[in-house]
């Protein structure tokens, strides 16, 4: 079922008028009992700049969808899937192929404190597996294709004060690269793992979180390749009871660069925040998905990604997936998602999907927007003294800096504010 906003509930945002809400499922009962059992075929836009009006059928459903380890149930996709429409699937075929690693990406690990560990997982070796589950081709590849997992486990009852920094690096270009990164926090831990890719390669890297119960786990997702990398790859996380579970991912380099980013739960109490940033140059598609499966009761999420464009033939596309299912009443969850465009030439293409399969919710809702600068803005800044250039700075600054400082970690925050005024200058700003 997808939620829609009333006119009354418009908000301005980047120059763009889009509809917002947090709950109204028109139709059902407070027992959920006039749930329609089947989707109707609907268009949906949002009407930003460089998008088009979308239809969409229900056999799309996400609870449909196929999710195994076993490459033979993933077909080489062909751009008229649903999933693989937006994705430019001629610069994708290398690592969609089921082929072996030709140059493996280098990882390094820093900061391993005490009750940290560091291991390796077969296929086979739990808890490989045990939150993973591929939902694509891409994903399925890559695990199979990797014969042994790096596994980075925090103990129970252990309160890391400094991140675990994890720098991946791939070193050839146009080389194959598969991986498989399994995350495990213990009950009642806490800990910040900071992912960083660089270098260059045609990557198929797949992780796999595990968020014991009572832990807080907060995983970022820097992707800074070199401009000629292909990186694909699903990033899954399981919640347990009363956990609490952040993701953000930040993707600025990169050829083609597509991330699925998934959330369940074990059990109830359990809160998840995805967050993302993305800032697009000429020729970049930058590609991301994210879904919310809120499959056990009384949990909630909040997904917000924000993106800038500029140049060219750049793209990005967000598709964002709420599934809530009959068995999770109580459920809070929210999806958003803005774009704003700063040349001509480029194209956002942003798709929210919610599903409700109970009445018995707190809320869900969604938001998506995409356009130029807001005139206003920059009027009412140049009219206080602040030259254009400073002006339009300062605008593109703010509406990215709210992913910036949920990432929380002082030394990432500054870096990717320095890698955000090198992306302006690029535009002449």
């Amino acid at each position: 079922m997808t939620n829609s906003a009333s006119a009354d509930q418009a908000e301005q945002v980047a120059g763009v008028e889009v509809g917002e809400a947090r709950i109204t499922i028109p139709g059902m009962s407070e027992e959920g009992e006039n749930l329609a059992t089947a989707h109707e075929e609907t268009e949906h836009t949002h009407g930003g700049l460089g998008e088009s009006t979308v239809k969409a059928k229900s056999g799309g459903s996400r609870a449909d969808r196929t999710t195994s380890l076993d490459v033979a149930d993933f077909a080489v996709p062909t751009g008229r899937e649903e999933e693989w429409r937006f994705s430019p699937l001629k610069k994708l075929g290398r690592v969609l192929s089921d082929a072996a690693t030709q140059t493996p990406v280098r990882l390094k690990v820093r900061n391993l404190a005490e009750g940290v560990t560091q291991g390796e997982l077969a296929q086979a070796q739990s808890p490989r597996g045990t939150v993973f589950s591929a939902a694509d081709r891409a994903a399925v590849v890559g695990y199979s294709q990797t014969e042994k997992a790096d596994h980075i486990k925090v103990a129970a009852d252990t309160e890391l004060t400094e991140p675990v920094f994890l720098d991946i690096t791939g070193e050839a270009a146009g080389q194959r690269a598969n991986g498989h990164l399994v995350l495990e926090a213990g009950t009642h831990s806490k800990v910040v793992f900071v992912m960083e890719h660089r270098g260059s390669a045609d990557a198929n890297l797949n992780v796999e979180v595990i968020a014991r119960d009572g832990s807080d786990v907060t995983v970022v997702s820097l992707q800074r390749w070199d401009e000629d990398a292909i990186h694909v790859g699903q990033q899954d996380a399981e919640v347990g009871r009363d956990a609490k579970y952040k993701h953000i991912s930040v993707t600025l380099g990169g050829e083609v660069v597509r991330l699925n980013s998934n959330v369940r739960y074990a059990a109830e109490g359990g809160e998840a925040a995805m967050y993302g940033l993305y800032f697009a140059d000429a020729g970049q598609h930058l590609e991301h998905r994210s879904f919310v499966d809120h499959n056990s009761p009384r949990n909630s999420s909040n997904v917000l990604y924000k993106g800038a464009l500029q140049g060219q033939d750049a793209r990005t596309v967000w598709v964002g997936d709420v599934l809530i299912r009959k068995a999770a009443e109580g459920t809070d969850s929210y999806e958003k998602n803005q774009n704003l465009i700063l040349t001509d030439g480029a194209r956002a293409d942003s798709i929210p999907n919610l599903e409700i399969e109970t009445g018995l919710i707190e809320g869900a809702g969604h938001a998506s927007s995409t356009g130029r600068f807001d005139e206003n803005h920059l009027f009412y800044l140049m009219a206080r003294g602040i030259p254009e250039k400073e002006a339009r700075q300062l605008v593109v600054r703010g509406f990215l800096n709210e992913i910036v400082q949920a990432i929380g970690v002082e030394s990432i925050e500054d870096s990717v504010q320095q890698d955000l005024e090198n992306e302006l200058k690029i535009a002449g700003f």
